[in-house]
């Protein structure tokens, strides 16, 4: 199904490649799979993310907790262990700084920007995320979702609602993965790796036409 989506997304994103091509692209690729070194997380990424497709043969998926209940601005995971709560808000541009070239945004608050259509104002955000291990809260910093924009929780398929994102459990049971994918716009992916209750890093993905 990944290698379906890789291939769908390439096929779909070439007739929007030129008008992006006269504009400055400030997005870091510090956050890329291709930047991880942690060869664990590395590994388990590659099971379930489009970016580590090349990397995801023969690796057998992540054990993943069940979703328990979604909505159009939020989703809900759990189990008897763990529960992640990630809820989703307008963006009001308003209440922002755009720099703007040529109609063309470039950055929000003076910050590249993640995730929706690359030169156009952002539908939503991602609010927050809510995580708890046991009784105790897993605290993740505005500044791990600050810049990712138009989290998308569902959609409908044959009349069921589904879900392309995850919580993956590693084997190891020391972290796991909250994984949010939204294919629209050429695709951007966001990975969030928790180990041992607390939160390590991001793993940010976009344009898989590259």
């Amino acid at each position: 199904m990944r290698r379906l989506i890789f291939l769908l997304l390439l096929f779909c994103g070439f007739s929007g490649m030129a008008q992006d091509l006269d504009f400055p692209d400030f997005r870091n690729k510090k956050d890329n799979f291709s930047k991880v070194s942690d060869k664990d997380i590395r590994a388990d990424v590659a099971s379930f993310a489009l970016a580590g497709v090349d990397e995801s043969i023969g690796k057998a998926p992540l054990p993943s907790l069940p979703v328990q209940d979604v909505g159009p601005n939020f989703i809900k995971y759990g189990n008897d262990n763990i529960t992640v709560i990630i809820k989703s808000g307008i963006f009001l541009p308003s209440k922002h700084k755009l720099m703007m070239q040529e109609g063309h945004l470039l950055r929000i608050d003076g910050k590249p920007y993640y995730g929706g259509v690359i030169g156009q104002p952002p539908h939503t955000t991602i609010e927050s995320i809510t995580v708890l291990v046991g009784k105790d809260t897993v605290p993740i910093p505005a500044t791990a979702y600050f810049d990712l924009y138009d989290p998308k929780f569902s959609f409908r398929e044959n009349g069921e609602t589904r879900s392309r994102n995850g919580v993956f459990l590693s084997n190891d049971k020391h972290s796991f993965y909250i994984y949010l994918l939204n294919i629209d716009n050429k695709g951007a992916e966001y990975t969030f790796v928790i180990r041992d209750k607390q939160y390590l890093r991001r793993i940010v993905d976009w344009g898989f036409l590259n």
